[in-house]
C-alpha cells in the first residue's frame, strides 16, 4: 500500500515544531511507501522559502528523494467534486489519493482534508497527533 503525503505532512521535514521528530521518524520507516505530487512539493518549497537556505536545501533534497506521481484527468475530475467541501489544493490532493488504487492512506495535518479522506475510506496518517485527531 502506498501513502500519499500532502504538503502539510512533507513540510514537517523542515520545521522544528513538536510534530517534526515524529514525522521524520515515521517517514524514514515508510520511505518506500510515500508518494506525493508536484503540488505538494510546491507547498513544501513555499514553507521553506522564509525559513532560509538550510530549509530550502532540505526541500530540494526531499523533492529528489520522494516518488512523485503526476496528476491524471481522473484525479482532477475527483478534485472538482471534492472542491465543494475542500479548498482547491486539498481537493487536488484528495483527488490524486482517491484515483490511484495502490494508495490506501493519506498523510496530512490538514483537519478538513483528513475528515474528508476518512469519509472516503482512506487511512489518515499524522505522526505526532493522537488517533482520530480530526474528529
Amino acid at each position: 500500500m502506498l501513502i500519499y503525503a500532502d504538503g502539510s505532512a512533507l513540510s514537517r521535514s523542515l520545521t522544528g515544531d513538536a510534530e517534526s521528530a515524529s514525522w521524520l521518524r515515521w517517514a524514514t520507516e515508510h520511505a518506500d511507501q510515500i508518494v506525493t505530487s508536484p503540488l505538494a512539493l510546491t507547498e513544501v518549497r513555499r514553507v521553506a522559502d522564509p525559513l532560509g537556505p538550510v530549509a530550502r536545501e532540505k526541500a530540494r533534497a526531499l523533492a529528489r528523494s520522494v516518488t512523485v506521481i503526476r496528476f491524471s484527468d481522473q484525479s482532477l475530475r475527483s478534485a472538482t467534486v471534492a472542491a465543494s467541501v475542500l479548498p482547491p489544493f486539498a481537493a487536488i490532493h484528495l483527488g490524486i489519493a482517491l484515483t490511484r488504487v495502490e494508495i490506501g492512506a493519506i498523510a496530512t495535518y490538514d483537519k478538513l482534508l483528513a475528515q474528508v479522506a476518512a469519509l472516503h475510506q482512506l487511512a489518515v496518517v499524522a505522526p505526532g497527533r493522537p488517533r482520530n485527531w480530526w474528529l
